[in-house]
């Protein structure tokens, strides 16, 4: 940092805010890495376990351990991770994560045509994808609030992030499918090294300047911020209920994903690009969702919006097992039923993060978003894992239906959960020193 650069910090916290994100520009810059980068991301979640599939005819229990790999880095490294963040600027830290996953993902179909690629070096792929995934995601929405800096803000900042997620979901699978189809699966994740690009790119155009993170009042010690990173979350009853639900969604949502890929693939014969139209058809719902998210929370209990986006995505997977009769009706059950699960997820996603956000003080920003990357991805990596060794032994079919019921149990906690009771959003937090704040027992965003 020059001499210059926190007079420039200074003189932007005098300005006045934009009326609208529309207006600033770096967000805007940032928004379209993102957008972009989730786009390629989708592309990348069907093409992986596909080359898996078909390239090497891997066994259910081979793409569940594919999928687990994807994931499992967040159990072991966010919350280390989480406390890199909150020492160092987080736009290095992102641009060095996108280099990594752009090279590695570009390696796959340079294996593939020198007819070096095997099922090992594939998952150690989508491991090392993974590790860098999980260094990007605890950065980038500990970075929204430095682009965005007013508060007010936070909610359309997450809404638009919804949006790009939604619309990633609506292009990427039929996307992929359209890809993996015309190219195979390895030479399809060319698209997602691109984005990766193209991201970097975003990211190097941004021109507000990230303030050093404030040094310490005392010595720091890893164990004692990892520490204060879980307690931050877990005495907070609202932040601990999202991060025990949200546990609970990506759990479920990634177990039927992958079992309804295998019983697509495997049971009913669907190819790659009914697949991906069958993702892409039902992702409208999220896109539907985030648009509509901020109006509906405007006219409604903030709580009230979160119960009913929630029971939606649980109850979606059941609309699977029951689909019965002509092959076109039970396609048609299918995307009502990710539709109404992408619908939920992009409603409750705006509320979620904003929640957090709005919980949190930016100094424990990056160690409160570890932590939930920690639980949420982490239900993820076990979901996977337990829909390919589940429906090896029952069948994919046996298995979605155990997936459903199961999702459907997680309804007792989301009504007893403290965020269904939520009236609007709490205030932020008086003070940027959380840990003091915890340890007094003072919880930021209760109700």
């Amino acid at each position: 940092m020059t001499a210059t650069e926190p007079r420039a910090t200074e003189t932007r916290a005098r300005e006045p805010y934009p009326q609208s994100l529309r207006r600033n520009g770096d967000f805007l810059k940032f928004w379209l890495g993102e957008t972009l980068s989730l786009l390629g991301t989708q592309v990348t979640n069907l093409a992986l376990p596909l080359t898996a599939i078909l390239a090497f005819d891997a066994s259910d229990e081979q793409v569940g351990v594919l999928r687990f790999l994807q994931l499992v880095p967040y159990l072991g490294l966010a919350l280390i991770f989480g406390v890199w963040v909150d020492r160092a600027r987080r736009r290095r830290i992102m641009l060095g994560a996108n280099l990594v996953r752009m090279l590695l993902l570009a390696l796959v179909p340079v294996l593939y045509w020198t007819d070096a690629l095997s099922l090992a070096s594939l998952l150690v792929i989508a491991c090392a994808v993974g590790v860098a995934s999980v260094l990007f995601d605890v950065s980038w929405m500990s970075y929204v609030p430095t682009l965005v800096r007013d508060p007010k803000h936070y909610v359309e900042a997450g809404a638009k992030m919804g949006m790009s997620s939604s619309a990633a979901d609506v292009a990427g699978p039929g996307l992929a499918g359209v890809l993996v189809g015309a190219l195979t699966a390895p030479v399809a994740l060319i698209v997602d090294a691109f984005s990766y690009l193209v991201s970097l790119i975003s990211l190097l155009l941004i021109r507000t300047p990230e303030p050093r993170p404030q040094p310490p009042a005392a010595r720091r010690h890893l164990p004692t911020e990892l520490r204060d990173g879980l307690r931050w979350v877990l005495k907070n009853p609202v932040l601990r209920s999202l991060a025990l639900i949200g546990f609970c969604c990506n759990f479920s949502m990634v177990t039927v994903w992958t079992m309804f890929l295998l019983y697509g693939t495997r049971d009913l014969h669907l190819g790659s690009t009914t697949l991906g139209a069958i993702f892409a058809t039902a992702s409208v719902g999220g896109l539907i969702g985030a648009a509509i998210s901020r109006k509906v929370i405007r006219r409604f209990r903030l709580g009230l919006v979160y119960l009913v986006a929630q029971s939606a995505l649980l109850i979606g997977p059941t609309l699977i097992v029951l689909a019965t009769g002509p092959r076109p009706v039970m396609v048609g059950m299918f995307v009502l039923s990710f539709f109404t699960t992408y619908l939920g997820l992009g409603v409750a996603g705006v509320i979620i993060v904003s929640l957090r956000q709005v919980s949190t003080p930016q100094s424990m920003m990056g160690r409160m978003t570890a932590v939930f990357r920690t639980l949420l991805f982490g239900g993820g990596a076990l979901g996977g894992l337990t829909a390919g060794l589940l429906s090896g032994r029952i069948g994919a079919k046996g298995a979605l239906t155990v997936a459903a019921i199961g999702s459907a149990a997680v309804l007792i906690a989301l009504v007893l959960s403290p965020v269904s009771r939520l009236r609007d959003l709490p205030s932020a937090p008086a003070s940027d020193e959380p840990v003091a704040a915890a340890a007094d027992g003072e919880v930021a965003g209760q109700d």
